[in-house]
């Protein structure tokens, strides 16, 4: 599982594959295990331990009642009705016949094997990771602030401002930002918890925060929906790529080459966030919804199937795939992919608040009252600035700028 969610994050990148006799990773190594009649072998274990690709067709179908399995008093067969081996693997492959009283999708999926590889990666290469990135971030904004300090303005206030957010504007936007906050806070308290807060509150003391925590993520999640709605409805047709973004972005907004950088309403930097917070914002909402209402909503083999047929997972030598997922599976997926695009997120908003807060002089105005002093607007939206200036003294604005609004 862990393998499979690396290779979404990044399918494009190629994989290595491990020097072994498999014949690369699309090529899982065959054993023969005619001889135990479809136990484990030698090579089995050996192949096990190296961490080897094993091809288990056979014994995901060598399985009680289905007519594979070696009969009652053949060679290599049980000596009564039933063999217990092959009973297990058969439950162990999901493909037993097994009926229960609960009739839930996932109510007869009685054993699967991605169970350990999420508790592991959620419980250490997530949490760790995780950690180190947002510290690394609010580290590399800190060294940021101290070398290079506020962004000023590079002249005298001119003492005029000029309209940048509407009010509808402003309260999408403080619907997202407030709405993530609280996600991000009790997804945090959930996620790490365990080694943060329990060591130095105790079980007891945690146990309500963690329910808490539950509460508002789970109601709070709406919100955060609808805001993403709105801002996206908003401000796409200001955030659609120019061929001026790459200017901006190849003097880093004005730190290289001097001066400020000639933008539209939002910059380069700006659309990035926006497309960063809306894509990341999909996922996390269709991921949350699946969470939300467990097994109801599975997607992932019918996404995995699409992407094996665009030979990608194959052509970066991971083999396809899996498209037979168990309901836990899809959930564990879920929950992975949700964890790790929002603490992702999370980051983008550290910088995203650094620049809108001590980061830049006279950036918090546009989202505290929508107006942003003339001499702002010019230095770092000149373009829009231009025709929103027009626009407000009733002169005709400039040929070539965008729309203000």
């Amino acid at each position: 599982m862990l393998r499979t969610l690396l290779l979404m994050l990044a399918l494009t990148v190629p994989a290595v594959a491990q020097e072994a006799p498999t014949g690369g990773l699309t090529d899982p190594l065959v054993i023969d295990r005619s001889a135990t009649g479809g136990a484990p072998t030698l090579e089995d274990i050996m192949a096990r331990q190296e961490a080897l690709r094993v091809d288990t067709d056979d014994r995901e179908t060598n399985v009680v009642g289905d007519g594979t399995a070696p009969g009652p008093g053949t060679e290599l067969g049980t000596r009564g009705a039933a063999s217990d081996s092959h009973l297990w693997r058969g439950i162990r492959y999901d493909n037993a016949d097994i009926s229960a009283t609960n009739r839930g999708p996932a109510a007869t999926t009685l054993i699967q094997d991605g169970g350990m590889v999420w508790t592991q990666f959620r419980n250490d290469t997530m949490k760790l990771w995780g950690a180190w990135f947002m510290g690394g971030t609010l580290l590399v904004l800190a060294l940021f602030y101290l070398i290079r300090g506020k962004i000023k303005l590079h002249g005298p206030p001119t003492g005029r401002t000029v309209t940048r957010f509407k009010a509808i504007e402003r309260f999408g936007h403080w619907l997202l930002a407030g709405s993530f906050l609280a996600l991000a806070v009790s997804g945090l308290l959930v996620l790490f918890g365990r080694i943060a807060i329990i060591p130095l509150l105790g079980h007891q003391a945690y146990a309500p925060i963690a329910v808490a925590s539950k509460w508002v993520h789970n109601n709070i999640s709406w919100a955060f929906m609808l805001a993403l709605v709105m801002i996206f409805v908003m401000w796409v047709v200001h955030n659609i790529p120019r061929l001026e973004d790459l200017r901006w972005l190849m003097r880093g907004g004005g730190l290289f080459g001097g001066g400020h950088v000639p933008a539209r309403k939002f910059n380069a930097g700006q659309k990035i966030i926006f497309w960063s917070v809306v894509l990341g914002g999909l996922v996390l909402s269709v991921t949350g919804v699946s969470l939300l209402f467990p097994f109801e909503l599975p997607m992932y083999a019918a996404i995995f199937d699409v992407i094996n047929a665009t030979g990608l997972p194959q052509a970066t030598g991971y083999g396809p795939l899996p498209v037979a997922l168990s309901p836990q599976e899809d959930m564990q997926l879920a929950q992975i992919i949700h964890a790790v695009v929002a603490l992702g997120l999370i980051a983008v908003a550290f910088a995203h608040m650094y620049i809108g807060s001590v980061g830049m002089e006279g950036a918090y105005d546009a989202m505290g009252d929508g107006e942003v002093e003339e001499r702002w607007a010019m230095e770092h939206h000149s373009i829009w600035a231009e025709e929103a200036i027009a626009k407000r003294d009733g002169r005709a604005p400039p040929q070539d700028a965008t729309p203000a609004e």
